[in-house]
């Protein structure tokens, strides 16, 4: 199913990324990409200058992209990491060395190798089940236009040099292309492609501007100083609206305004019922640089850090230096707020070598997570090395993920001792006290709380991968991905069975995954008992708000009701009904619970 659609003659919906209403010309800008590449072969005599031409075209294209990092704003500078990532890919073998390769074997063009490199990457990202790292073939694809445009000698408009203000109109904007918006002139922008978890959406977000992306035509059916209208918080555009549309959407923004001022000014106040009931509510990270946007948005500590990023964005594997310095980062980012880091989540097939790496048909129920761990114990054991040293620098709570069953744990935990035995004989300082937890995301863990919650500290449950096991529902495929329902009977009885297990052992038990980011699931999980909800960092504020706005007793009464229905659909329209009243518009809601989950997976 496509995220968009017509809806009028002049109406578009595409996917809302950065919220806020803006009304101004448009401006479109090329950033088509190139859609006819010349192909060619060349002689022998002619494939070292063929080499030079691509290799100088590199050379060209990590200029540019050094000039644009060094004069990115000072709103996007704790985003310089993206651009950092664009100029790691020019360095990466599978377009260098490939092209290069194509180029002396296959004897063509830089232009042709570069595509046919660009085209297997593509197929090997498309493989991925982990949508967020699936979705930085964008970044490859960026990357590879620029050298494009190098290599063809065609310059691009630059955005810094916009001098009206004015809405941008373009089929893609990289990363690249949002460092260099001036904000004074560019009021938000609108693409034909895109999704929410682009690192373009992500710098749309830190500049503060509305954007919406995925309109899919939208280049073709506006022209330059066109009149637009874009909604970011529900993804519509108007284009040519009249009188009475301008004023109506000035009037939803000044709504928009005065109900994020709102939401805002409760983000640091406590996070509790109006009966007195505290609920932690934390933040999920994968970068260090999303430390400040928690502490700026109310987080009360890290609940989720992903650690998978640092074994991607290399060819090679992390080691524990580097792994501890950006642990100990993060730590002392917080301090003294707690970081929980959840230990790798990944399957073999994207951090191990092609000859190491198995051919699995179904990679999420294959080598993945800590059973992959388990089997490259040199891997587990210099990330546990890190985890443990940076430990001695703030509060670190250490979590162990997908774990179906005792053994998985006692195995993990014997080897997390050894670790730690390693360390004392080093004399090398660490929390001996550290709080050693597990992730419930398979039904068999839900099953077995009981006699899991004997051996660790706390429980966090995730979410996404609970509904997708449970349900057995592939969340990324579009012809099943309506049925994944966190309102489902099945799933609510899970989280709510898997509480009271950690509640009768005395332990904390946090969520993560969408429901924990999602406004209509709150009251559930008040009701139920969860301890600590964590999600993305924009989706705090609203969250506080209505946990600040609703009665614990209530919602544990209102549980009850919810028990008793039978169908996701019934469930859904129960709590619609409920937290209607401390929302003035759903649609706010809408935006604020994808902002929430972002990234949010597992």
């Amino acid at each position: 199913m496509k995220d968009h659609q017509v809806i009028g003659n002049d109406k578009l919906q595409g996917i809302a990324v950065s919220p806020g209403i803006i009304i101004g010309k448009a401006r479109l800008v090329d950033r088509s990409r190139e859609k006819i590449v010349y192909q060619y072969l060349i002689d022998d005599s002619e494939i070292s200058k063929e080499v030079e031409r691509f290799k100088e075209a590199l050379d060209a294209t990590k200029e540019q992209i050094v000039t644009l990092k060094n004069r990115m704003s000072d709103q996007i500078k704790e985003h310089a990491f993206i651009l950092d990532t664009h100029l790691m890919i020019i360095d990466d073998s599978m377009i260098t060395d490939s092209t290069i390769n194509t180029i002396l074997d296959q004897k063509i063009n830089a232009e042709w190798a570069l595509k046919k490199s660009v085209r297997k990457i593509r197929q090997l990202f498309e493989k991925i089940d982990y949508e967020y790292i699936r979705d930085r073939i964008n970044d490859v694809e960026n990357v590879a236009e620029r050298i494009l445009r190098n290599l063809s000698g065609k310059e691009m408009e630059s955005l810094f040099e916009i001098d009206e203000r004015v809405i941008i109109v373009a089929h893609d904007l990289s990363p690249a292309d949002t460092s260099e918006l001036n904000t004074s002139k560019v009021m938000g922008f609108i693409t034909d492609v895109g999704g929410r978890t682009s690192h373009t959406a992500i710098m749309a977000q830190a500049l503060k501007i509305p954007a919406v992306v995925g309109l899919e035509s939208v280049t073709s059916l506006i022209q330059d100083g066109t009149l637009i209208i874009v909604d970011g918080y529900i993804g519509e555009v108007i284009i040519g609206p009249d009188d009475d549309t301008i004023i109506a959407y000035q009037e939803k923004e000044i709504q928009h305004e005065r109900y994020r001022s709102s939401i805002l000014q409760l983000s640091h106040l406590p996070s509790e019922t109006v009966d007195g009931h505290k609920i932690a509510i934390k933040a999920n990270i994968e970068f260090i640089e999303e430390v400040v946007a928690a502490k700026e948005y109310g987080a009360e500590g890290i609940g989720l850090y992903r650690t998978e990023f640092h074994y991607l964005q290399k060819k090679k594997i992390p080691d524990e230096e580097e792994l501890f310095e950006a642990y100990k980062e993060v730590v002392e980012k917080i301090s003294p707020a707690p970081v929980t880091i959840r230990t790798l989540d990944l399957g073999g097939d994207k951090i191990l070598s092609n000859n190491e790496s198995p051919g699995e048909a179904n990679p999420a129920l294959g080598l993945r997570s800590i059973r992959l761990c388990l089997k490259e114990r040199d891997i587990f054991k210099s990330q546990l090395r890190a985890i443990l040293r940076a430990s001695a620098y703030g509060q670190i709570r250490l979590m162990f993920p997908m774990i179906s069953g005792l053994q998985e744990l006692l195995d993990a935990k014997q080897i997390l001792k050894e670790v730690m035995d390693e360390l004392e004989k080093e004399n090398v300082k660490y929390d001996r006290d550290i709080k050693v937890g597990i992730m419930i995301e398979v039904p068999s863990a839900v099953t077995l709380a009981d006699v899991l919650a004997k051996h660790v500290d706390f429980f966090s449950i995730g979410t996404n991968d609970l509904i997708q096991y449970a349900l057995a529902i592939d969340r990324v495929n579009e012809h099943v991905a309506y049925l994944y329902e966190p309102y489902h009977p099945a799933v609510i009885r899970m989280i709510r069975q898997v509480v009271k297990v950690a509640k009768e052992a005395d332990i904390d038990v946090s969520l993560c995954g969408e429901m924990a980011g999602d406004p209509l699931c709150v009251s559930i999980l008040v009701g139920i008992g969860i301890d600590e909800l964590s999600m993305n960092a924009g989706g705090v504020p609203l969250l506080k708000k209505i946990i600040r706005s609703i009665s614990r007793e209530e919602a544990m009464a209102d549980l009850q009701d919810i028990l008793a229905l039978n169908t996701a659909k019934e469930v859904r329209q129960f709590i619609e009904k409920r937290i209607e009243p401390l929302m003035p518009d759903l649609q706010e809601k809408d935006f604020y619970m994808k902002v929430s989950i972002d990234k949010s997976t597992h």
